[in-house]
């Protein structure tokens, strides 16, 4: 079978005996592989993987959320199945971190929109603006939130405020993250 690696020199520079001088040569790991591989164990479970990162020094970051919650052994067992997967590839040198998305990340699949139906979010459109409210709504193309506004009512000096249903497409929204507050 061959081997899809990328090879890029690492920057530790040394002097074997008698003076030559070297490069240490590292194996960058194949990022897709890695998603592969990732995508396998996840079939079937209800899991999602939700960010892969893989850096130049070979720091692997898998990040998977699920609608009813990440099951920390659950987390440990993909981390097993990894290492295991690439130990059998022959890939080395390696850090490995699997754990659940950060609670403040922004949403990546609608299931996350799913999941957090009925808790305060924030949301960036793409003009720039922030709102705040509540995820009441999410479908297929859009999802909604209710939010505080003040508008004028006629015959009052003050603004009041008002709930109103804001919807917005997917596309609409530079991020979407749900509203931690303490």
């Amino acid at each position: 079978s061959k081997k899809n690696t990328t090879f890029a020199p690492e920057m530790n520079e040394g002097t074997r005996k008698g003076s030559l001088n070297f490069i240490k040569m590292r194996i960058m790991i194949d990022k897709k592989q890695i998603q592969t591989f990732v995508e396998d164990k996840l079939q079937g479970t209800g899991y999602e993987l939700i960010n892969l990162q893989v850096s130049a020094h070979n720091e692997i970051l898998v990040e998977v959320d699920k609608l009813e919650g990440v099951d920390v052994e659950f987390c440990a067992e993909l981390n097993h199945y990894l290492v295991e997967q690439l130990d059998a590839h022959g890939i080395e040198d390696y850090a490995l971190e699997v754990g659940s998305v950060s609670l403040t990340a922004p949403f990546v699949t609608k299931m996350q929109y799913q999941k957090h139906l009925g808790h305060d979010v924030e949301v960036l459109s793409a003009d720039g603006k922030k709102y705040r409210g509540s995820l009441v709504s999410v479908d297929e193309d859009s999802f909604s939130i209710d939010t505080e506004v003040m508008v004028a009512v006629e015959g009052k000096k003050r603004k009041q405020k008002e709930i109103q249903t804001l919807t917005f497409a997917y596309g609409d929204v530079k991020y979407t993250k749900y509203d931690l507050k303490f």
